[in-house]
């Protein structure tokens, strides 16, 4: 049971989201987590002020589901099925972050320099937190879906959309990563 303590290799979580677009395949659905805003805000009442919301939510119900499953699932594998040590980042990336004084997250999903309260809540802070969610937000609407939504389910339909806005999110990451994060910090 040692190996349910340690994160999954990539070629068993691979299999697993492969059987999980199949089945929705199968099922005549289309994954993506970003819909689901859309689906919350119509269901409590968004519809009223705007016709983007106007739609019968509760046919997305599944989705709605799959997002809960998604949060208590993750709230599972954190504080139940984790051995504690965090993410296992590659050296290199240890020694980037480290020119940019941020150190590696120990024993954390995320870097403190970021994302502990005090950081969080500085000026500097707010302006990273509330700027990169209204930055991948607009991304999100604009490009018709998330990376979730793109990546895994438009592209295993073979969506020439899904298939550039891919190339687009990973060609915007490389960019922020290389250029614009070591600026900011």
């Amino acid at each position: 049971m040692d190996f349910i303590f340690k994160p999954f290799p990539w070629y068993i979580s691979g299999i697993l989201i492969g059987v999980a677009m199949l089945l929705l395949i199968y099922m005549g659905r289309s994954f993506g987590m970003s819909s689901n805003l859309r689906n919350l805000c119509s269901a409590f009442g968004a519809g009223k002020f705007a016709e983007f919301f106007r739609f019968d939510w509760k046919a997305q119900g599944w989705n709605l589901a799959v997002m809960l499953g998604t949060m208590i699932g993750g709230f599972i594998a954190v504080h139940l099925l984790s051995d504690g040590s965090g993410v296992n980042l590659n050296p290199d990336t240890v020694a980037q972050l480290a020119q940019m004084n941020i150190d590696a997250p120990q024993g954390k999903l995320l870097p403190d320099a970021i994302f502990d309260m005090e950081n969080a809540l500085s000026l500097k802070g707010l302006a990273i937190l509330l700027g990169g969610g209204f930055l991948v937000g607009f991304g999100a609407r604009y490009a018709g879906g998330c990376t979730s939504g793109h990546a895994i389910s438009g592209i295993s339909n073979l969506q020439l959309p899904s298939i550039i806005a891919v190339i687009g999110f990973f060609i915007g990451g490389l960019l922020m990563s290389h250029f614009i994060l070591p600026l900011i910090f």
